[in-house]
């Protein structure tokens, strides 16, 4: 059996067969997760080093491309590259070519904790200098990307729920490197607040990763939302995201569309309310009326019992009774009756023996008329007088 020949190769054909057999048995584009270490800019391209702590390669961000994207990562943020192979024949170099880079879940979460340490420090987090929410707003900012699906869903709750706020749009970019617009927006509006007679103001963006937030961490960006002179309600992203605007905003909502719903009142439940209202002043009134009725009867009354014509029929009343009464005890009832009055010569009527002497002159008053008499002897209760 006669042995393969072992290949013979120049160096430039070496390193030509090594291109091919990585341009045949590699992916025209790959996804890596690493950290950056190094970050070199040379003639307008960025040189990197990829690493995930046991190995290293290095990548690269043609200068056309770095003007596109919107993020460029410092030395140790955790970054997920969009990439593909670059092999140069002339010096077997290899490295990995950047089409995009996006900063990794950890180093949001090492941004956001370390800006939120910051301001709670300056004691923008405490909730005493929260501002209310008005009742009633008469106009709102909206600051969101234009179009969106996150901006519909707001307009058309509002719609639903108090159609009579007026929603002021205002276009902002919502994701990259974009603090810096959105301040320039807001500063806008807090010096034009007045003007626009604004009442509130809502920062809102739709789902997306927690790196897609990453610009609501910016610590500039939250210090002018903590200091605006606009009660902030901030929806962004989904319910389980939290941003350090969140954080500082007067009010913070878990979507865009919850945002519309905690700021604007429900016109259905209002409705109801002012129904219940006049209901209640509906009550109040008829009972009133019922008081009213009620009193007006018992005065009726009370004039009735005191009437002229019902005063003299009880005075009537009272004369017929008290003559009865003197005709009961008149004494002429009971001289009918066989009784006398004895009185002596002056006068003085004569209830006792004791009263009278022999010899006394008496009168006695009979029914009919009276006797002239004159006392033969006073006889004590004791003594029969003789037959």
């Amino acid at each position: 059996m006669i042995a393969d020949p072992i290949p013979t190769y120049s160096v430039c054909e070496l390193n030509s067969a090594i291109g091919s057999l990585l341009e045949r048995g590699f992916a025209p584009r790959f996804l890596v997760e690493c950290s950056v270490s190094k970050p070199q800019l040379k003639k307008g391209h960025l040189w990197l080093t990829l690493t995930d702590g046991d190995a290293t390669i290095s990548g690269v961000v043609w200068a056309s491309k770095l003007k596109q994207l919107n993020y460029r990562p410092v030395d140790g943020d955790g970054v997920i590259v969009v990439g593909k192979l670059n092999f140069w024949t002339a010096r077997a170099s290899l490295n990995v070519q950047v089409l995009d880079i996006r900063p990794s879940l950890t180093t949001v979460l090492r941004q956001f904790e370390t800006v939120r340490a910051r301001l709670l420090d300056a004691g923008l987090l405490d909730a005493d200098r929260k501002q209310p929410l008005p009742q009633q707003p008469r106009t709102v900012a909206i600051l969101t990307s234009v179009p969106s699906s996150a901006l519909a869903d707001m307009l058309r709750t509002a719609r639903e729920r108090w159609p009579m706020t007026t929603l002021i749009v205002v276009p902002i970019p919502v994701q990259g490197p974009v603090a810096d617009q959105i301040r320039e927006t807001l500063a806008a509006l807090s010096a034009r607040h007045q003007d626009l007679q604004l009442d509130a103001l809502v920062l809102a963006r739709g789902g997306g990763s927690r790196e897609d937030l990453a610009v609501f961490d910016d610590e500039g960006l939250c210090r002018d939302l903590a200091a605006c002179p606009l009660p902030v309600v901030t929806g962004l992203g989904h319910e389980d995201d939290l941003t350090v605007a969140d954080l500082v905003a007067d009010h913070r909502a878990a979507t865009p569309t919850a945002a519309m719903v905690s700021l604007l009142p429900d016109r259905q439940e209002a409705l109801r309310g002012l129904q219940q209202r006049r209901q209640s002043l509906h009550n109040q009134v008829q009972n009133r009326i019922s008081r009213e009725q009620q009193r007006l009867a018992d005065k009726r009354l009370q004039l009735a019992e005191q009437a002229p014509e019902r005063a003299f029929l009880h005075l009537k009343q009272e004369l017929s009774h008290r003559q009865r009464l003197l005709q009961a005890l008149s004494p002429q009832r009971w001289l009918k009756r066989g009784l006398a009055i004895v009185s002596d010569a002056e006068g003085a009527t004569i209830s006792s023996v004791q009263d009278a002497a022999a010899g006394d002159q008496l009168i006695i008053q009979l029914q009919d008329g009276a006797l002239d008499t004159r006392v033969n002897a006073v006889l004590p209760s004791s003594v029969s007088p003789n037959p």
